[in-house]
């Protein structure tokens, strides 16, 4: 599942509540340290693959005529220049080895910056950030069909795309991740 940017937020305090669950992990400076932490990481890796998928459109505007010339798919042109040009830019495009990455890097940082103590092995706190990910990825699909069979579902019509469904979506989009304990 590739995140959003209006996500990071989410993800980042998901991994707070895990970690501040989990029996083998303490917080000295609280949650909300760790979740700035995670959220910086997970925004800067964002961040990169945004400057690729700027880099790829540019190179597809350049050659713009020789693929309408040739009739080729720009999806899957779009993909394949990506996925040659990601080690250059650092991105993973696999999300359950860029998962693993991110984990690693924001386990560094908490651990840099003594925002988490733990007496077990790195691995497993990684773990737990990992799983983090993982059921955010899982839990956003089945978010995403609950908040657009909702809206659809309302007496007032409100148009996709919308100011008003935009601040609607969000609104029940948190409500629902409250319920799964994720916020």
């Amino acid at each position: 599942m590739r995140l959003k940017p209006q996500q990071t937020g989410y993800v980042a305090t998901k991994i707070g509540i895990d970690l501040a669950n989990a029996p083998f992990i303490t917080l000295p400076k609280g949650r909300e340290a760790v979740v700035e932490a995670a959220k910086k990481i997970i925004d800067e890796n964002l961040a990169k693959e945004r400057a690729l998928d700027e880099k790829v459109k540019h190179i597809l505007d350049e050659n713009y005529d020789e693929i309408e010339f040739q009739h080729a798919d720009e999806r899957q042109l779009f993909f394949m220049i990506k996925k040659k040009m990601a080690p250059e830019y650092g991105v993973i495009m696999n999300y359950d080895d860029r998962f693993n990455d991110l984990a690693h890097l924001i386990l560094d940082e908490l651990y840099e910056n003594y925002l988490a103590e733990y007496t077990v092995n790195e691995n497993q706190v990684k773990n737990v950030i990992f799983k983090s990910f993982k059921a955010f990825a899982d839990a956003f699909d089945e978010i995403d069909d609950i908040v657009y069979n909702k809206i659809r579902n309302m007496e007032k019509e409100v148009i996709p795309g919308s100011q008003d469904y935009e601040l609607l979506y969000e609104r029940l989009y948190q409500e629902e991740l409250a319920k799964r304990g994720m916020l």
